[in-house]
């Protein structure tokens, strides 16, 4: 397969460290913090407390949805909850790749499946989501850059994975 077709393609769910099965606040040793924003869509309980609130259609919309699920972030670092805080910060880092990717793509197809997965052409979006891109990036990076959550992510990893 080529470098530039879409990762979904060969997705081996065997081997993929999230599993839809487990409700990861009972069990919050099973996470695995991984990359960007993997298991974003399939964690639970997370998915269905943060997932309904995640929105980018407009830039109003946007500052309404990330700021929300900012709140949740810093409710469940408040509740010691490092595992939906973590997950809150995937939303908001999604609702700037999504975001972004409507913004750069016409309906948000960056590849068409009818060529072999040809990439399409990049700048046919919509300004509007590039506006909405934006608000999520700042709630995306001061969630990150929060000290506590730094903090926690760290010995996460060095403890769990």
């Amino acid at each position: 397969m080529k470098a530039d077709t879409p990762s979904y393609l060969n997705f081996d769910s065997g081997k993929y460290a999230w599993k839809p099965d487990i409700y990861y606040k009972k069990h919050p040793e099973l996470y695995r913090v991984g990359k960007g924003e993997q298991g974003v869509l399939i964690c639970e309980p997370y998915k269905s407390e943060i997932g309904p609130n995640w929105r980018f259609k407009t830039e109003e919309i946007a500052k309404e949805s990330s700021a929300k699920i900012y709140a949740q972030f810093q409710n469940y670092l408040d509740q010691g909850d490092f595992v939906g805080a973590d997950m809150a910060r995937k939303y908001l880092q999604m609702g700037y790749t999504r975001a972004r990717r409507y913004a750069n793509y016409k309906g948000g197809k960056k590849y068409n499946a009818a060529k072999n997965y040809a990439l399409l052409a990049r700048g046919t979006g919509e300004e509007e989501k590039a506006k909405a891109a934006a608000v999520f990036y700042t709630c995306w990076k001061a969630a990150e850059a929060n000290e506590r959550y730094q903090t926690e992510k760290l010995n996460w990893k060095k403890n769990r994975g």
